[in-house]
Order: structure tokens, then sequence, then C-alpha cells
């Protein structure tokens, strides 16, 4: 059970005094440091969730259900989310696309946990994270830029607070800690938001921005989102542990299981732990959610799961189970529904619009950002290339 902030557990944002009694770990003098009371860091025996997958709200005590302006931006967040999804999805089968990775599924992490950041945090988003960048209010073209193929990142990290997108399983999570240890000392009230996958977990990479941001209290939120698979690998190989959230323990940072399709959890959660994490440190969060499609366009699911298992977690959608507890609390009729679904579908027609429209390339450009200043043998390949080209050009 997540206890009160005293007990080194959890008080809901939304509470008066969340933002005086954070998510911490509780630690005692021994020997020459500290010894971090690790009972306090264990998440709870079962998923944080507000609502059920009938969209009835739990009666969770732990975290104060979110009010009704936010759930319906959540849920407006995820319809619109949903959408560009499925439009980037078909976009790969008309070639405008290389490759894309679906988000189905795990819309209530992509919007919930986006939606809690303030204007001020960083996110540090994977490959599989395209619905959160278009929640962070990044134009959906650039988005897709990676994706397309045209540069590495489409969009201003600054402008946004967007990182790129990490394609390598989890150098974002060193990224993340690496930055916001800068903003810590420069005095900058900015917490890093890392989004992983139960694969990333596993590598290296995590360990060390897990140990770096615990000894150094490191103002990040470590958001994994756990959707079974790595690929094509489950997670019963992919770890040992009771949980990925018991991971935190061995490195001292408190750690949650929330719901992931429950996007007033995931909102919830995430906010208390970026006030946490901006006072006292790392937050490991593992959110329990499933990847709908196949890893990309380019997988074959049906290789490594049965229908059966999909169509359990379909009964389970994040969107449908916001949907009924709104119309049920009266938040939201039919006549919103309807409207929210005719903007979606103008957005995704501009999107394909767009995307149709063959983008200008210019070779000289691949050669622009390699250095800061470009070196000698830089400078002549790109004029090697050039010239090889303009003698294409001539002999065409």
């Amino acid at each position: 059970m997540v206890t009160s902030a005293a007990e080194g557990g959890l008080v809901s944002p939304l509470a008066p005094e969340s933002r005086a009694r954070p998510i911490r770990a509780r630690t005692t003098r021994q020997g020459r440091g500290h010894h971090t009371d690790h009972a306090a860091l264990l998440p709870s025996a079962h998923p944080l969730a507000l609502i059920d997958a009938d969209g009835v709200p739990t009666g969770q005590t732990d975290l104060a259900l979110p009010g009704s302006d936010i759930l319906l931006d959540l849920y407006r967040g995820m319809v619109l989310g949903r959408r560009f999804d499925t439009q980037a999805t078909a976009l790969t089968k008309q070639g405008r696309l290389a490759v894309y990775p679906s988000s189905r599924g795990q819309e209530a992490c992509e919007v919930g946990a986006v939606l809690a950041m303030r204007e001020q945090d960083w996110l540090f988003p994977t490959y599989r994270d395209s619905v959160a960048l278009v929640t962070r209010s990044v134009d959906p073209v650039e988005v897709l830029t990676l994706l397309r193929g045209d540069w590495h990142c489409g969009y201003d990290p600054y402008l946004h607070r967007v990182a790129p997108q990490c394609t390598p399983l989890a150098t974002n999570t060193l990224h993340a800690v690496g930055l916001a240890h800068a903003a810590r000392v420069k005095g900058e009230d900015t917490v890093a938001l890392v989004f992983l996958g139960d694969g990333a977990t596993s590598e290296g990479d995590v360990h060390e921005a897990l140990n770096f941001a615990a000894v150094w209290k490191t103002p990040v939120v470590f958001f994994i989102q756990n959707n079974g698979y790595a690929i094509s690998v489950p997670l019963a190989k992919q770890t040992a542990a009771p949980s990925l959230a018991h991971k935190g323990i061995g490195y001292g940072v408190p750690s949650l299981r929330i719901d992931g399709n429950d996007a007033a959890a995931v909102y919830a959660t995430v906010r208390a732990a970026i006030d946490a994490a901006a006072g006292s440190g790392p937050v490991l969060i593992e959110a329990l959610t499933y990847r709908v499609e196949a890893h990309t366009n380019a997988d074959d699911a049906t290789r490594y799961r049965d229908s059966e298992e999909v169509r359990v977690w379909l009964a389970r959608d994040p969107i449908i189970r916001l949907e009924r507890y709104l119309r049920t609390a009266g938040v939201i009729d039919d006549a919103t529904v309807t409207d929210l679904n005719e903007t979606s579908e103008r957005r995704a027609a501009a999107l394909r619009e767009r995307m149709n429209a063959d983008a200008p390339t210019d070779p000289g450009e691949l050669f622009d950002h390699v250095y800061a200043e470009p070196t000698a043998a830089l400078a002549a390949q790109r004029a090697a290339v050039l010239a090889e080209l303009e003698l294409s050009a001539e002999h065409a």
C-alpha cells in the first residue's frame, strides 16, 4: 500500500499538502553515509487505478481523481492522438513514412503523462512516443520527419522542451539525467520526464541513469511503459523481478506501479512524481499497458502472440474506459463525442494533405550538423558529393 509522504509514499498533487510532502524515501544515518529504508520504496502490491476498465471509480484513496476539466482534456487528447496514430500507420502503407511504431492502446500513458508536465519541464521520448509529442503541441508533420527519413529531428527541441525521439534503447535515460542534473546545478526548477519501455530496463544505460540520479538526487521521473513485449520478447523473458517497479529499490528510488490504461491515474501519479522529483530526487513509475499493434509496420506480431491475448486487452481500452466514466458523470454526451471525432478527422485529413507533398531535399544538408565547426575532411566529403551530383545532372 502506498501511504502518506511522511511514510515514504505518494500524496496526490491535487491534495493541499502535496507540494510540502512529496514522494520520498526515508533515510537514516548509518556508518559513513545514509541508509535508505527500502521498505518505504516498495511499490503497491496492485497497480494503482482511479477508474476501472468499466469506467467506474475504484475508490482509490492514495490518489485523488482529477477534476472534470482535466479528465475532459485527457479524453480529448487520447481521441485526437489515436486518430493521428492510425493516420500515421496508413501513411506507411502509402510509402510516405519509412516506418511507424504505433502506440495504439498506450494513449493513457502518452497523453496522461505529458499533460501532467509543467511548462518548464523536459520530455525525453522514444521512437514510439509520437502521440506524446503531438500532445506536447509539436507540429504533427515535424513529429513524423524522423520516421519519414528526412531529418533525425524535425522540430526545435528547445521550443517545445522535447528532446529528439530516441531510437537506440535507453540512451535517452542518460540524456534526461544529464539535463536535469545541469538544471539543478544552475538552480532551475526543471524536471525531466523520460519514457522507456520494458525492454529498455535491461540496458546498462538505465542502470547508470538510475544510479546517478539517485546518488545526486537528480529531478527525473522515469516512466516505464510496460506494454508486455520488447519487439517479440515477452516480459517473462525480460526480467525475473516481481515487477519492473521493484528495480528502483536497489538504487534507493521510490517506485510506483499504476494501471497504464487509466489516464486519470497516469495524470495524477505523474503530477505527484514531478512535484516529488523537483524537491527530493528521482521517481520511477511502471505503467502497465499493452501494445495493441505490431512492433512496427515491418513486424508480424502473430508469430509470437495470439489474438485472444489482444482481445483481452482491447476490452481494457483507455479511451472507452474514460468515455464511459465521463458519460456517466454527465461531462460528455453523443454531441461531444461526435464533435471530437469530426475534429480528429479534419486533423487527419490535413496531415494526409501535408504529408502527400514531397519535401524539398538538399544533399548538402547531410553535412550541416555533424560538427559545430566542420572539419577539413567533412568539407572535402561535402564538396565531393556535390561535385558528383552536379556531374550526374550534366549527363542526365
